[in-house]
């Protein structure tokens, strides 16, 4: 009989409503997710939600649950909504009554803290922030300095000045409301009605908006006695990946071992762009997180982690490669492939976080695993966005590979994530966006399907039988579409077949 898992997942896009499905659902483990989310600034039904959670939960055995999704409609409608706090906690009580109606139901939820970007852009913002995003970033800045005593670039008076006060106010009272419903499913937890819940920093920064929200939050944890019970770390879009290694580790009753090995020990310092935090830590965090336990020995690891990540400095992939001393001199690249072969060799699970750059895989990484034909024979790899989105989906392929043997789904989201994070991630999405008619641009590409989908299949093929060569025979391409209608993410079905 399989196990079966709910999943309210955080949006519509792959990384959320389709990598869980594809590394996890096989002959043990069925995922039920609702069949029609939101699109994109679109929020989802919230009656849909409830009826999916009503029907689906009352014979299950966990339910992971994106609490944006519940009670805005998805993450990006949780950065636009006009909600008021009643009809918010009128929302979240339907995971009371869910409990109330499988008393052994396992709940894991997570909730995320607003980001504030620093640049221009209301592509996932609300409209004033192709005008005043950097400004209202800036503006954080200078508040967040102004109440720990350090001195700002620019001061709090001359960045509120360059801001609309009307967009500054429904920007500050929609931060205020989504950090209320923070606290409230932090009680939530308290009161025993979630298992386990995760509030990751998405986009996070050192100073900010986001970080004052994190202050404030982290203090409720202590007040609550939760610090044991609540995580707050960088990530975001691959946390369901990591709840529902969690969620699986707990229903077998096992934890396994993680021994992370750095191709710097200076990486462990490093704040990898698009976080707040130092690596060593949210490494960590991740690993417990999914129900996992940091071990200083290989020889007594379950899971191998292998880091790519620079010295210091990191870096956007499509720069890449890079010249800098802290990612030609020192990483010891040659080392980590001697410890990944060996641990091969001793039927250990290994798995790659290739977190050298940000925003794709490093093709010199992935150049040696296809020369030495290693590519399929590791259990995990990620390389994609920020360097917490890859961390969590590489200890999850782990995790899928330490309870079960590898599956023929296991295999494909592999081949999948070589496909799509060196692949599109580092080569073809900056190529094709250069080549894009003047009608279109980087965040408007007209339509899911069509010529630019076209163009990246093509273009995706070639990267393989370049770069995937010991494994492109094995390999098909089978489905290419842009979510969101832009560049940024693909929607990728490989199919791969071991000879």
């Amino acid at each position: 009989m399989k196990t079966k898992i709910v999943l309210l997942p955080l949006d519509e896009r792959p990384c959320n409503y389709e990598f869980p499905m594809k590394l996890f659902s096989h002959d043990k483990v069925e995922i039920v997710r609702p069949k029609k989310l939101g699109n994109k600034k679109t929020p989802a039904s919230f009656e849909t939600i409830v009826e999916f959670l009503r029907e689906e939960c009352k014979d299950a055995s966990g339910l992971v649950v994106s609490m944006d999704m519940l009670l805005y409609g998805g993450l990006i409608p949780s950065r636009l909504h006009h909600e008021e706090k009643e009809i918010l906690l009128e929302r979240i009580k339907i995971l009371k009554e869910i409990r109330e109606s499988n008393k052994n139901l396992i709940i894991y939820a997570f909730q995320v803290i607003m980001r504030c970007p620093d640049y221009s852009s209301d592509d996932e913002e609300p409209d004033y922030y192709r005008i005043y995003g950097k400004e209202i970033n800036e503006l954080g800045v200078a508040v967040h300095k102004s109440r720990l005593g350090i001195e700002s670039d620019v001061p709090v008076k001359t960045a509120m000045e360059k801001v609309d006060p009307k967009c500054l106010d429904d920007y500050i009272s929609r931060r205020e409301i989504n950090r209320y419903m923070n606290v409230e499913t932090l009680q939530m937890a308290r009161d025993g009605l979630i298992d386990a819940l995760v509030i990751p920093q998405d986009d996070s920064s050192k100073y900010g908006y986001a970080a004052i929200d994190q202050k404030e939050i982290r203090e409720k944890i202590s007040e609550y006695n939760m610090e044991d019970k609540v995580l707050m770390y960088p990530g975001a879009d691959e946390v369901e990946l990591t709840l529902l290694a969690r969620m699986l580790n707990v229903l077998a009753g096992r934890q396994p071992k993680v021994y992370v090995k750095y191709t710097s020990e200076m990486a462990k310092n490093i704040i990898p762009l698009y976080e707040g935090c130092t690596l060593a830590n949210t490494v960590k965090y991740h690993i417990l997180s999914a129900g996992c336990l940091a071990t200083e020995s290989y020889e007594s690891a379950d899971i191998v982690l292998f880091m790519t990540a620079p010295a210091g400095g990191m870096e956007e992939a499509m720069e890449q490669p890079s010249e800098k001393l802290e990612y030609c001199v020192e990483r010891n690249i040659a080392e980590m492939f001697e410890l990944l072969k060996y641990c091969i060799n001793q039927k250990k699970i290994v798995t790659i976080a290739d977190n050298a750059y940000a925003n794709g895989g490093d093709l010199g990484i992935v150049k040696i695993l296809n020369n030495n034909h290693l590519l399929m024979k590791v259990d995990g790899y990620a390389g994609w966005n920020t360097s917490a989105n890859t961390l969590g989906t590489a200890i999850a392929e782990g995790v899928d590979s330490y309870l079960n043997k590898v599956t023929e789904e296991h295999q494909r989201f592999l081949a999948e994530r070589y496909v799509e994070d060196a692949g599109y991630c580092s080569v073809v999405r900056k190529s094709v966006t250069e080549k894009l008619p003047e009608s279109m641009n980087y965040f408007d590409v007209r339509e899911p399907d069509g010529m630019v989908a076209s163009m990246v299949k093509e273009e995706l093929q070639k990267f393989m039988e370049e770069s995937l060569s010991s494994i492109s025979d094995s390999v098909t391409i089978k489905k290419v579409s842009m979510p969101w209608s832009r560049m940024f993410e693909v929607n990728l079905e490989v199919g791969y077949a071991n000879d």
